[in-house]
């Protein structure tokens, strides 16, 4: 393959990746043509690009985006997955296809220059991803104010009731 068409394959990997800088890296070659397009369909409902590569390709054009550790994965025949929400959904999606398409192997990822074993990505599958964490954050930050409001609320709340039975006894008298 010449010099040219190399360049040419390496701008057209990075313009498909665009800003995106976390990458999975699976091993399809054991999958059936129909496994691999109902696969493949089912990730691209989740915003999930797919793509087979060739590994010096591969290689050359994720490290000049800064995503080098990735050569520490690509070995064999290699398919880059990148997409989702972030890293935590890409992750949980991708072990989840690889419990559920018989013959698909995680190979491992990379997080910018970060390399991620096959490991490594399934436990970062468990992790709560990035809704999920502003969500704790927010009930974190919303915490003090409910506890304060509850504290201050607490004593009204025996005045009003004291009030309220001091005026049903004056209805009853009367």
């Amino acid at each position: 393959m010449s010099k040219l068409v190399k360049n040419m394959m390496i701008a057209d990997l990075q313009a498909e990746l665009g800003d995106c800088r976390d990458v999975l890296v699976v091993d399809v070659s054991k999958l059936t043509g129909v496994n691999t397009n109902k696969w493949r369909l089912d990730l691209q409902k989740k915003n999930i690009r797919v793509l087979g590569v060739k590994n010096a390709v591969a290689g050359k054009a994720l490290s000049d985006i800064g995503l080098s550790g990735i050569k520490d994965v690509l070995a064999g025949p290699s398919a880059l997955v990148w997409g989702g929400e972030d890293i935590v959904a890409l992750a949980k999606e991708i072990t989840q296809s690889v419990k559920d398409v018989a013959g698909l192997q995680l190979k491992g990822g990379a997080m910018g220059a970060t390399s991620l074993s096959a490991d490594q990505v399934e436990s970062l599958s468990k992790s709560p991803g990035r809704a999920e964490l502003l969500s704790q954050i927010a009930g974190l930050i919303r915490s003090p104010g409910g506890r304060i409001a509850g504290a201050i609320q607490s004593p009204a709340g025996r005045i009003a009731g004291c009030v309220k039975s001091i005026a049903d006894k004056d209805e009853a008298a009367a």
